[in-house]
């Protein structure tokens, strides 16, 4: 359909992918840099609009235009990941967001700046990576027949990332300006694009793409989305429990972890807890390389019991070495469960709408986010901060054992290779019986 210049290598026409397969290595390449410039576009933003006279509000609205067109739009940018060529998509994504931080750095190093602007960049920021994302969960599996260890190495990579990028911003900062800072963001924008240019990927599964053109026939293709996204309990389910994790656990541990460590250790400390936190991502990485349980969600649903250490040891007072640890081992069980559900979609879900039930997964994990940020600080100002930070620790095992108490969830059998053809999964029980009986 889409005539792209896509070719396999002999691996691939053998029916074996090898994991470190120079395609794999480009896009593990393109996916590790990108996170690398996610990560140092706060400070970037931060550090650029304080030192022209704006406050943290500012810095916040700066961030929130491109949560906002992202979190509203990547639904859409599923259903065109499914009609079109992902890799063109991602490429052009990229390129215009080259595009966009090279004019914030031009912005920045005039001294020209405007709020709405940086603001009117942020939102284009969010719209290409509402297109750009959903192609990410259909690329992998046509890369890597290993598709748990092809998501393992690509956690690690955004885990070094993410401990890496706001030391450098930092640096980056001190040696130049913000407007530096952007220009090292455009920059990894043009390594991911070049590294997904080069990419060959096989070819799609033959009618893999929907076919039809029209308004009406891209309404259909969000209804049949929908719709498959609604046929499999385990998958929904999960979305579910992900937004009570994000409105009672996630969403204020963040922001009431900093604002405790920062105001009764200072900085330092903040970020050594964050480094802990980022060091526990990598561990789990590597864990997720290793294991390979056979009910890969209820595996990954026992890691999330780690997560408890994170808020309710900063929330309990317990000193600096204890909300170390708690952070790593918090780390490390966010991480594995990342890598065991993002290969469970990847493979449990057909190609053909693989892109679009991605995207709706996207959207309903980042959907409740907001929602239990703004809520943090009248529960701390009701409750106090300790009790609301304990309290998400306490959330973390309801959340956990309420993916735990899901047949659906936690008898869902793993696939080793992206299931073919479009009809939903089977039943969790009918797949037990099917894998015992073969």
């Amino acid at each position: 359909m889409t005539g792209e210049a896509e070719a396999p290598d002999v691996a691939a026409q053998k029916g074996t992918r090898p994991l470190w397969s120079r395609d794999f290595v480009l896009f593990f390449a393109a996916r590790a840099v990108a996170r690398l410039g996610d990560t140092i576009l706060p400070v970037a933003l931060a550090a650029g609009l304080l030192q022209h006279g704006y406050g943290g509000g500012a810095v916040g609205l700066a961030m929130a235009s491109t949560a906002a067109a992202f979190a509203g739009l990547v639904v859409f940018g599923g259903v065109i990941a499914d009609r079109f060529s992902t890799r063109r998509l991602m490429i052009g994504a990229d390129l215009v967001r080259l595009g966009t931080q090279a004019l914030a750095a031009a912005l920045f190093y005039s001294g020209h700046v405007v709020l709405w602007e940086i603001c009117a960049i942020g939102f284009v920021n969010g719209v290409a990576g509402a297109v750009f994302q959903p192609g990410v969960a259909s690329t992998v599996p046509r890369l890597a027949s290993d598709v748990q260890g092809a998501n393992g190495a690509i956690r690690i990579a955004e885990s070094v990332a993410q401990l890496v990028g706001p030391a450098a911003a930092g640096v980056l900062v001190g040696l130049a300006s913000p407007g530096g800072v952007f220009v090292a963001h455009a920059a990894t924008y043009a390594v991911s694009a070049l590294c997904l240019l080069l990419l060959r990927l096989p070819p799609s599964t033959p009618g893999s793409r929907p076919t039809g053109h029209g308004g009406g026939a891209f309404r259909a293709d969000m209804v049949e989305g929908w719709r498959e996204f609604r046929s499999r309990t385990w998958l929904w389910a999960v979305i579910a429990v992900w937004c009570l994790y994000m409105i009672a656990v996630w969403g204020p541990t963040v922001p009431l972890v900093a604002t405790e460590v920062v105001q009764e250790y200072g900085p330092g400390a903040y970020g050594l807890i964050n480094s802990a936190l980022g060091a526990g991502t990598v561990v789990g990485g590597f864990l997720a390389l290793r294991l390979r349980p056979r009910r890969m969600l209820r595996a990954g649903a026992f890691s999330l019991f780690g997560f408890v250490g994170f808020p309710a040891t900063v929330g309990a007072g317990l000193g600096i070495p204890a909300m170390a640890v708690g952070a790593a081992v918090a780390g490390a069980g966010m991480s594995f469960w990342g890598v065991m559900w993002a290969t469970s979609v990847q493979t449990q879900v057909p190609p053909d709408v693989l892109n679009r039930i991605h995207a709706y997964d996207v959207a309903g994990s980042l959907a409740m986010m907001p929602v239990g940020q703004a809520l943090a600080g009248p529960a701390s100002g009701l409750l106090g901060a300790d009790q609301v930070l304990v309290a998400a620790g306490a959330m973390s095992f309801v959340v956990a054992g309420a993916l735990l108490a899901v047949p659906a969830i936690r008898d869902l059998v793993r696939v080793d290779a992206p299931v073919a053809g479009s009809r939903p999964a089977a039943a969790p029980g009918e797949r037990t019986a099917r894998a015992e009986k073969g």
